[in-house]
């Protein structure tokens, strides 16, 4: 079966060795136009070389974008997900799978606006990215074709990227010793994977951690710091207002300082095997420690308890690339509905990898000291528990009698 025609395809762009070696395959495999999309979102690198690069390639300048999408990120999409305290299999805070429906949908905003009629990624045929980013682009736009290079061509290995590379005049830049590691980062976390991480029984070496001390030699006085919430959402640290994507850019450098974040995990794939990743996540830690906390005074209890139960869903709906399904949407909208409550301020202590919650108070508190107490009171009757304690065991005591009988 032959490759369908594309006249302009749209490809999610680095610089990087592999998107540079696509940028050229597209053009000579398709014999298309291609244009480039670059996003800043707070991966930690410079994005503007990448429009040099792409203009050595011959792109147009017309069809290179390059866009700074961290408060988008943070607050359309990291934030709706703290809201529901999202965590993959126990550990996971869903670092590199909430960035990857902001790309495609800027993507497929991109080959609207050019005409384009084709989108393209840099995603490993083994890999969750290659599904995150398709469904996202058949959720947005099925009329798309979508091409996947690594589902394709030959280049399976560094070194006949770098044969190809060197064959198409592609420039490689030099940075010294090539990590081991695979890595991702953006605002959120970064993560590792390959490598010596590849043996689960191998513990990984400091000098792979990028962003955060080692809990070790992080500072010996422990740093107290306050977050103010509003509907569910950080607004404030330490008094001070600021944007999403600076909240969430502060909290990582105390996590980073403090050594907070770091986990080492055996995650189970939605294509089907296990595979070992290490992540830094410190501000998103700090983050569902507190937001869990301002929770705990403001969500009735049963609120809370079905909340929980729903988010094991909802984590794996993001994990698998579901951003833009209904169900992810109805369940959001659950959430936000319990968030309109969730207001007031959380007090933490960082020390040596650890956030410890020493505070919490909300004008919309529903702890009341009066029923709370252990001493004297004159709410509540505390023999008011015997008939409560009857009334719900009473299917025990129905059946404790028949066995008898």
């Amino acid at each position: 079966m032959g490759k369908k025609s594309v006249k302009k395809v749209v490809l999610a762009y680095s610089g990087g060795l592999d998107t540079s070696v696509i940028l050229k395959w597209l053009q000579e495999t398709y014999n298309c136009e291609v244009v480039t999309f670059t996003a800043d979102i707070g991966q930690g690198e410079e994005v503007e070389p990448a429009r040099e690069k792409a203009l050595k390639l011959g792109i147009k300048p017309e069809n290179i974008f390059i866009e700074d999408l961290r408060e988008e990120f943070v607050r359309d999409f990291v934030f709706p997900m703290f809201r529901a305290n999202a965590i993959y299999e126990g550990e996971y805070l869903l670092g590199t799978s909430i960035a990857r429906p902001l790309i495609a949908k800027r993507q497929v905003e991109i080959a609207k606006l050019t005409g384009a009629d084709a989108v393209s990624h840099g995603a490993t045929g083994k890999g969750n990215d290659q599904v995150r980013f398709e469904i996202g682009y058949l959720a947005l736009n099925p009329d798309l074709t979508i091409i996947a290079p690594w589902r394709e061509w030959d280049l399976n290995s560094r070194e006949k990227l770098l044969k190809f590379a060197q064959e198409h005049d592609i420039p490689i830049e030099k940075h010294g010793k090539k990590s081991p590691y695979s890595m991702d980062a953006n605002l959120l976390h970064i993560s590792y994977e390959g490598g010596i991480l590849e043996d689960p029984w191998s513990e990984p070496e400091e000098d792979m951690w990028r962003w955060t001390n080692s809990p070790q030699n992080a500072p010996d006085k422990p740093e107290y710091i306050e977050i103010e919430y509003e509907k569910g959402d950080p607004i404030a640290i330490n008094g001070v207002k600021m944007t999403p994507a600076k909240i969430l850019e502060t909290l990582n450098e105390y996590g980073n300082t403090h050594g907070i974040g770091r986990v080492d995990i055996v995650e189970n794939r939605f294509v089907g095997m296990k595979s070992r990743g290490c992540y830094e996540t410190p501000g998103g830690t700090i983050m569902l420690k507190a937001h869990r906390a301002i929770e705990s005074i403001t969500l009735d209890r049963e609120e809370a308890h079905l909340k929980d139960e729903l988010m094991p869903r909802y984590a794996k709906l993001i994990y698998n690339g579901f951003w833009f399904a209904p169900e992810r949407e109805m369940l959001q909208a659950a959430i936000d509905k319990t968030q309109e409550n969730v207001n007031g301020t959380v007090r933490l202590k960082l020390y040596k990898g650890n956030v410890t919650v020493v505070g919490r108070k909300s004008p919309n508190s529903l702890f009341n000291p009066e029923y709370s107490t252990f001493e004297e009171d004159s709410v509540y009757n505390q023999k008011d528990a015997e008939g409560f304690i009857k009334l719900n065991a009473l299917r025990f005591i129905i059946e404790g009698k028949a066995r008898k009988g």
